[in-house]
């Protein structure tokens, strides 16, 4: 039932200052946001085609420590800022726990979630989560209400079509994970989530609808994670920010449609 990856969390000392750097390096605007008054963080959002980049900050740290994508946040802030953890989208939640439970999965329960917008408007979704977070773990899976201003069917629509600062609209390709072994963190994925891994080389790699997540050895790469954004440029970029990688690569960009 999983069909993409949903959003991609980074956890931050100061979502409004780290969303000004990106959109002055990376060309990738930060259009929404709000605040999570249960769980003690709020954020900024990008939107990449029907994905969306998290800069995670907390307010009440206390508050925070309490939910899984909280005390995500705190571990990548205590270290800087970087990359904390990572959703995929799963309509069928409450199906897909429990056919994961009942195979042996330690995920779950299926928990309700909101974050409320400056306009007062309150988002809602639905979440389950492995016993541990973070780069070096499985991602959790999160369920949406498809209503409102951010993610009815013309806001969803208009966000798919809207350019960036860098010229185009931009869509999430790629994310790669670094691990000292990629094959003993892919066979945590497949027990957690039912997630199958290929290797290539040394890689473990797998697609879930139009994205793919790479597991690459730890030795290869400087930072915990690189994400891959595809946008309609003439020539590839790469920025270190963050605690991360951002590399922009040229794609022909997909029509969306709602």
């Amino acid at each position: 039932m999983i069909s993409a990856i949903d959003h991609i969390a980074i956890g931050v000392p100061d979502p409004d200052a780290a969303a000004a750097q990106l959109a002055d390096q990376l060309g990738i605007a930060f259009t929404a946001g709000g605040r999570h008054p249960s769980f003690g963080t709020f954020n900024r959002l990008a939107f990449l085609g029907d994905t969306f980049l998290e800069l995670i900050g907390v307010a009440d740290p206390a508050l925070a420590t309490q939910g899984p994508v909280g005390a995500a946040a705190l571990r990548a802030i205590g270290s800087g800022g970087g990359f904390a953890t990572y959703a995929l989208l799963d309509d069928a939640i409450e199906t897909s726990v429990a056919t994961l439970q009942a195979a042996g999965s330690s995920i779950g329960p299926v928990r309700h979630g909101s974050r409320e917008r400056p306009d007062g408007e309150v988002v809602e979704f639905w979440a389950a989560f492995p016993e541990r977070l973070g780069p070096d773990a499985p991602p959790f899976l999160i369920k949406h209400a498809y209503v409102g201003a951010e993610w009815g069917a013309a806001a969803l629509a208009a966000r798919r079509a809207a350019t960036h600062p860098i010229g185009s609209p931009a869509i999430l390709t790629r994310i790669d994970l670094a691990t000292p072994d990629p094959t003993e963190l892919a066979a945590e994925y497949f027990a957690q989530l039912g997630l199958e891994f290929w290797s290539v080389a040394d890689l473990a790699v797998c697609s879930i609808g139009p994205h793919t997540i790479r597991l690459v050895p730890s030795r290869e790469m400087e930072v915990p994670a690189a994400v891959v954004i595809g946008a309609g440029v003439e020539s590839p970029r790469t920025i270190q920010a963050l605690g991360m990688r951002f590399d922009v690569e040229p794609v022909v960009l997909p029509v969306l449609v709602s």
